[in-house]
Order: structure tokens, then sequence, then C-alpha cells
């Protein structure tokens, strides 16, 4: 008996014999060996992705905007919140920043 559900009126209570490789049925073929080269796909992926940034996008200003924001996230934490933020650096799952310290 199926452990998904009753079993309907002409069904079989156990499944059939396994079902082997392809080629020990008969009437069909080997296995043919199959691969995908995906680098060109990944290369076509990032030019569009490039694209779409566009020519005035500036990776470096980027981070730095990225720095400022996480800066001012943390920043003017109360005891208690400061308190959180240095056990969430302490564990990993916030990076180290400025002595270890939220900006004040």
């Amino acid at each position: 008996m199926s452990s998904h559900g009753p079993i309907l009126p002409g069904e079989p209570d156990e499944p059939a014999a396994p079902i082997g490789p392809a080629a020990d049925r008969p009437g069909t073929s080997a296995p043919v060996d199959w691969t995908v080269d995906l680098g060109s796909h990944e290369m076509l992926r990032r030019t569009h992705a490039l694209a779409a940034l566009g020519p005035d996008w500036d990776p470096i200003a980027a981070l730095r905007g990225e720095e400022e924001a996480s800066e001012l996230l943390y920043s003017g934490l109360s005891a208690e919140q400061q308190r959180l933020y240095d056990e969430l650096v302490s564990a990993g799952v916030l990076p180290r920043r400025g002595g270890g310290h939220a900006a004040a």
C-alpha cells in the first residue's frame, strides 16, 4: 500500500520490478555522453549584465555607497542595540568594522 494515499481500483499494491538502464530494455539504445559548455553562456550573461548597468556605472562609487549605507545603518545605536551588534559581529554574522564597534 502506498504511503501517499489509498490504492485505487486496478492499481497494484507494490510497484513493478525496477526498470534498468535503457540498454537493458529491448528496442532502446545505449546512453549517449552529452555535455554542455556553459562558459560561453556565462560570458553572454555577464555582457548583458554590464550592458544593463550602462557606461556610467562606477563600481568603486557603488562600493563606497554600500559602505556609507552600512555605516548609517549601524550608527546611533542604543546600548542594547550595540550589545546585540557586538554579539552578531563576534558570532561572525556581521563583518567587523572600525575596531568591532558600530559607528557612533
